[in-house]
């Protein structure tokens, strides 16, 4: 895989690496086809372990990308969300246990990422944040995971804003479950954890809690044809603009 580092370990654990850590792990089409591929293709292994190469572990949406689909018809742009979804699904339904291994910032769609793992650990310094809004767009694809893991009410005080905030303040709303300055003794001891449940039984349990909250599926054609609309919309436009032109976009005043 070009964008993907996959290394099986022992005990049927596979850790999985976002390799572009000149662009901090930001995700494009072809990254977005490289995780749908490799977690639809997850079924036989024990517990997979998602982390970054690098400084980061994931900006979010790779600016080239954003920058192509700027000019993206309506139908385009509805189309490019439906493989985003996809990419979020196929982690989220995959039936192996996921380890989120944060080793630096997640923001954006890299919170996406972090919402749809199943057991989170993190670097103190790590910053994350739903920035969408400060382009103009809105966290639509990602919202039925993230809002599943922090509630409404811290939805409200970040997504509306876009402030980035850090790796504690992330545990106490429910999107980490571990800050630790160690993450690979923190990584290893979580392996053990996991490894001890039955390997059919981690399996199904994950499979019931996927039923309990189906309608998250429900929620995913609302979230592609809202932010389909925000990418076509003047404002997002001008989001998407200001970020390629290094610039302010035009509601803050310069």
């Amino acid at each position: 895989m070009k964008f993907l580092e996959v290394i099986a370990k022992e005990q049927g654990v596979v850790e999985v690496w976002m390799n572009r850590p000149e662009l901090h792990n930001a995700f494009n089409a072809e990254l977005i086809e490289e995780m749908i591929t490799l977690f639809e293709s997850f079924k036989d292994q024990r517990l997979i372990i998602l982390s970054g190469r690098g400084a980061s572990f994931c900006a979010g949406a790779d600016l080239n990308w954003m920058k192509s689909m700027k000019d993206y018809t309506r139908e385009e742009n509805l189309k490019d969300s439906k493989r985003l979804a996809r990419m979020f699904s196929a982690i989220n339904e995959c039936d192996v246990p996921v380890v989120g291994r944060v080793n630096g910032h997640a923001l954006g769609g890299g919170v996406g990422l972090v919402s749809v793992c199943d057991y989170v650990i993190s670097v103190p310094e790590a910053l994350m944040g739903f920035t969408e809004v400060r382009l103009g767009l809105i966290p639509a694809v990602i919202s039925p995971y993230c809002i599943s893991k922090v509630g409404e009410s811290n939805a409200r005080a970040w997504m509306l804003s876009g402030e980035r905030f850090d790796a504690v303040e992330a545990k106490r709303m429910g999107l980490v479950h571990e800050v630790t300055s160690n993450l690979d003794a923190s990584t290893e001891e979580i392996k053990k954890k996991f490894l001890a449940a039955g390997p059919i039984a981690a399996k199904e349990a994950k499979k019931l809690i996927r039923g309990v909250m189906k309608n998250l599926k429900s929620s995913e054609d609302f979230a592609c044809n809202m932010i389909t609309e925000r990418r076509v919309s003047a404002e997002g436009q001008e989001g998407m603009r200001a970020l390629l032109a290094k610039d302010k976009p035009a509601w803050i005043k310069k």
